[in-house]
């Protein structure tokens, strides 16, 4: 299960406003690969939905079937919003619904492209 946790305003390829849906994974347990110790994080990602702003609020909260996997991709850099340390990654989080795999969400294209 996912949990939305939020929404923002985003803009299509067009310049078209629309919402999507923040989600979240809940807790996990990861190693830190530089000081080898635990720490707790969750894995997070976005969907678009066709909702107005007010539907979006009110499905905070809201649990949802599913899972948030890691998913390969070109690499990229982020800023560290804590530090200003620029990490290249070569993955992004996508949400999984119950019952699909991998290879189906990988294959079924950007959706923003196709929000109206």
């Amino acid at each position: 299960m996912v949990t939305v946790t939020g929404y923002s305003l985003r803009q299509n390829q067009k310049g078209e406003d629309f919402y999507s849906l923040t989600l979240n994974g809940g807790i996990a347990i990861v190693q830190s690969k530089n000081s080898g110790k635990y720490y707790a994080t969750s894995q997070q990602c976005s969907i678009p939905s066709t909702f107005d702003e007010q539907t979006c609020k009110n499905f905070v909260g809201e649990k949802i079937p599913g899972s948030i996997q890691r998913q390969s991709c070109e690499s990229y850099e982020i800023a560290d919003k804590q530090t200003g340390e620029i990490i290249e990654l070569s993955h992004r989080w996508v949400y999984l619904p119950e019952g699909a795999s991998m290879e189906e969400a990988i294959f079924e294209g950007d959706p923003q492209e196709v929000l109206p």
